[in-house]
């Protein structure tokens, strides 16, 4: 008789494809033009002093990035890094305002001299449960916080270097709750002409693919009878849940490879004996663009309805317990601001297309890209091969080459903000690239 083979051992996962991705990114990156733009932006004085105020305000930003990554307070419940961001600003006597816009975990400060256009920096701050700031969102909020102090203090310097108004805006419930559009629908952007923000990453990318998401429940309800005396007087609820799982399965063939179907059965029933009455799946949705985005969520809630139909269960579809996210939209003018300033710091921006936009996430920051001009560039964090969502990322959000990243991208974010408020020609192509690109769009209604 042959030895049993040992199957107590988790397969781990071959790496070749992304050591392959890797590779062919390095190839592309090296191919790559370098970044030019058309327009002049800001003044160098201006810029020069930004870099100034930056290192001034040093141990102000690394400590707001040691603080809200010990804190790691999850969405909604960001209370205490809240109060640690407003502690900075009113210890510069910057007025801040919180609890707005339909969460109590919501910041607003202003600074400038009010005379044109507006522009918003979003900080983010809720960590993941379990594993803490695993997508470096302490980074982003010390980086949004330290370019709107450079700001505020070259407005204090000179109040016409700052020509217009910035926005700092503090964003809860990033990850999985899309608080961002909670406050779209409460008025956070009405007023403003662009919003600009930086994540952290693996590499240094002036613009990747980011999916749009939705979240989707389907609970079947069945008739429980006894699995061996009478299994024909049931009707299984579980074997809904498990038709549509595999329907999912067999539909990633036939939808555009970037889409993404990933579930859960939540709930399977309660003990083998007894044929289930109730099961529940939940799923995420995810897609390039909104119209593939809303094309795919109709196949898969007739997936849904399809299993119910078979098994002859009852079906409740629910979509988007939180709001959905839109896939992000660039833009290109913005863009070349931000890698042109990063370029200053001794960075190399990839642009799109180097990057395998296959290995792609979501953000509720798409949402604020479709109601009004916006980017959200990435900033090497980690090294490539650490992923988000990680315990290794977190940790990697917590040490020197972070404190270097949220300087780095305080320093963008400020002259990019800055660039757009000073120069007409900038401002006018960013506002006339988001028109190109289709406008502003009905975002609350747009998968009603």
């Amino acid at each position: 008789m042959s030895a049993r083979r040992d199957l107590s051992h988790v397969a781990r996962p071959d790496e070749s494809y992304l050591d392959q991705i890797a590779a062919e990114t390095r190839d592309r990156a090296g191919k790559a033009a370098e970044w030019t733009s058309e327009f002049t932006g800001a003044p160098a004085s201006s810029t020069t002093r930004i870099e100034a105020n930056l290192a001034a305000a040093e141990p102000e930003i690394t400590g707001l990035l040691h603080t809200i990554h010990r804190l790691a307070e999850t969405a909604f419940e960001e209370h205490e890094s809240v109060a640690a961001i407003a502690s900075v600003l009113e210890a510069r006597g910057i007025p801040v305002e919180t609890g707005l816009f339909g969460a109590e975990t919501t910041l607003r400060a202003t600074t400038g001299n009010g005379r044109g256009r507006t522009i918003a920096i979003l900080a983010e701050y809720d960590a993941l449960p379990g594993i803490g700031h695993a997508c470096g969102h302490n980074l982003i909020a010390a980086a949004a916080v330290g370019a709107f102090l450079a700001l505020h203090v070259l407005h204090e310097q000179d109040p016409n270097a700052v020509a217009g108004t910035v926005v700092l805006l503090g964003t809860p419930a990033e990850e999985g709750h899309s608080g961002k559009e909670v406050m779209a629908r409460a008025g956070a952007f009405e007023g403003i002409d662009a919003a600009i923000m930086v994540h952290g990453y693996g590499y240094d990318c002036a613009d990747q693919v980011w999916l749009g998401r939705r979240l989707l429940e389907v609970t079947y309800t069945g008739v429980a009878a006894h699995a061996s005396a009478q299994p024909f007087m049931g009707r299984n609820a579980l074997d809904a849940a498990t038709l549509f799982y595999q329907g999912l399965g067999l539909m990633r063939q036939q939808m555009p490879p970037i889409s993404r179907l990933h579930a859960v059965i939540a709930d399977g029933g309660t003990r083998p004996s007894i044929i289930t009455e109730t099961a529940r799946v939940q799923c995420y949705v995810r897609s390039k663009y909104p119209e593939t985005l809303k094309e795919l969520s109709e196949r898969v809630e007739d997936a849904a309805n399809g299993a119910a139909l078979m098994t002859g269960t009852g079906v409740e579809v629910t979509w988007d317990e939180h709001p959905p996210s839109l896939p992000v939209r660039g833009n290109a003018a913005l863009t070349a601001r931000w890698a042109l300033h990063e370029t200053a710091q001794d960075r190399t921006p990839l642009p799109a297309g180097v990057l395998d936009e296959s290995i792609a996430a979501s953000t509720d920051f798409g949402n604020v890209s479709y109601r009004i001009p916006g980017i959200h560039p990435l900033i090497k964090t980690a090294d490539a091969e650490v992923a988000l969502h990680t315990r290794e990322f977190a940790e990697a959000a917590d040490t020197p080459a972070a404190e270097a990243a949220a300087h780095d991208a305080a320093y963008g974010l400020a002259c990019t903000a800055l660039d757009f408020l000073v120069d007409d020609d900038l401002a006018a192509e960013v506002v006339a690239e988001f028109e190109r690109a289709g406008g502003a769009i009905d975002v609350e209604n747009y998968f009603a």
